[in-house]
């Protein structure tokens, strides 16, 4: 008879070298737009070793940015503070006097 393994990462969250979800896209997209952008660069006619410099400085940021961001919030925390900036901090309906002497007069 036989005998198949189980996959036992459905399911779960896309991870690589620690980094979770979202994080991983903006990892690989920060470093494609910055690649493509150093070549750019180099194709004007900047110096090679300035382009190298900005490069590996640029490069250094991201992963560094990205890594801060995914100890800090979390694999779903960007997601939560994108939906946080949407949701209103108070519901308020706006009245104005006259309707608001009315109101009151029908109440009693």
């Amino acid at each position: 008879m036989a005998s198949f393994q189980i996959n036992k990462g459905i399911g779960r969250t896309v991870e690589f070298k620690g980094l979770k979800a979202q994080y991983l896209f903006i990892f690989a997209g920060g470093l494609l737009g910055l690649f493509i952008t150093i070549v750019i660069l180099y194709m004007i006619g900047i110096n090679q070793y300035v382009c190298l410099i900005l490069g590996l400085i640029s490069a250094g940021i991201l992963i560094w940015k990205t890594f801060e961001l995914n100890t800090k919030y979390g694999e779903h925390g960007l997601m939560k503070i994108s939906a946080r900036k949407r949701h209103p901090k108070f519901i308020s309906r706006h009245y104005t006097i006259l309707s608001l002497i009315n109101f009151q007069n029908q109440s009693i």
